[in-house]
């Protein structure tokens, strides 16, 4: 079985081929939300940063959508939310 941040690495992966990226739970930091089911470890809250082509051109909006859109398929199986720093390669 793999975890759910696995999942979000190798979906992240095969969409962006990303040259850095970084994912962090922090679910622990937000035990006392809704979203959360009381269980430590449950990986619902994470911050992920990418460094992506993909990102070059595109707005935060959008790029905040793309992932959104690539991880799709977790948010409706318990991911609750999200802390993203994404940048294309050279933006500081």
């Amino acid at each position: 079985m793999t975890t759910r941040s696995e999942r979000i690495r190798a979906a992240l992966t095969a969409r962006l081929a990303p040259q850095a990226l970084e994912i962090i739970d922090e679910s622990s930091r937000h035990a006392h939300h809704g979203g959360r089911n009381g269980i430590e470890g449950d990986e619902t809250h994470f911050h992920i940063a990418v460094v992506a082509d993909a990102f070059t051109g595109v707005g935060r909006l959008a790029r905040s959508r793309l992932i959104h859109e690539v991880l799709a398929a977790e948010f409706s199986s318990g991911l609750h939310a999200l802390s993203l720093t994404l940048r294309a390669p050279g933006e500081g």
